[in-house]
This record gives structure tokens, C-alpha cells and sequence, in this order.
């Protein structure tokens, strides 16, 4: 993970995924009193939506 990378503004909406892996999630919220700060949720291979809280290092947008 590059600690040092330049910081993003990531909105509600927006396509991210984590670093070095291809799943999309779309963030759904932020938690700005928490390390892990942004909501996601993706579908997972069998069709469920899943919900999960990430720190902003750890992820990129998708283009």
C-alpha cells in the first residue's frame, strides 16, 4: 500500500475498488470519526449485497 499517494476526494456514488484486486463496490457513505471511513457495497458471487468499511489509502477509483 503507498502510504504516500496523492489523498482523493471520493463522494457517495462513486466506483472504487481496493488496491491490486478487481472487485467494483460503489461507496454508499463516509465515517469521518473512524480510520475505516468509507462504505461500500458490492454483490458478491452469489447474488448477495455486501457492505463493508475501508480506509481511503486502501482503495482507487475505477475508470
Amino acid at each position: 500500500m503507498d502510504l504516500l499517494k496523492k489523498r482523493i476526494e471520493y463522494k457517495v456514488g462513486q466506483k472504487v475498488k481496493l488496491q491490486l484486486r478487481d472487485q467494483v463496490m460503489e461507496i454508499i457513505g463516509f465515517e469521518p470519526a473512524f480510520i475505516e471511513n468509507v462504505i461500500t457495497q458490492w454483490e458478491n458471487e452469489d447474488g448477495s449485497i455486501a457492505t463493508g468499511k475501508f480506509m481511503e489509502l486502501e482503495l482507487e477509483p475505477v475508470k
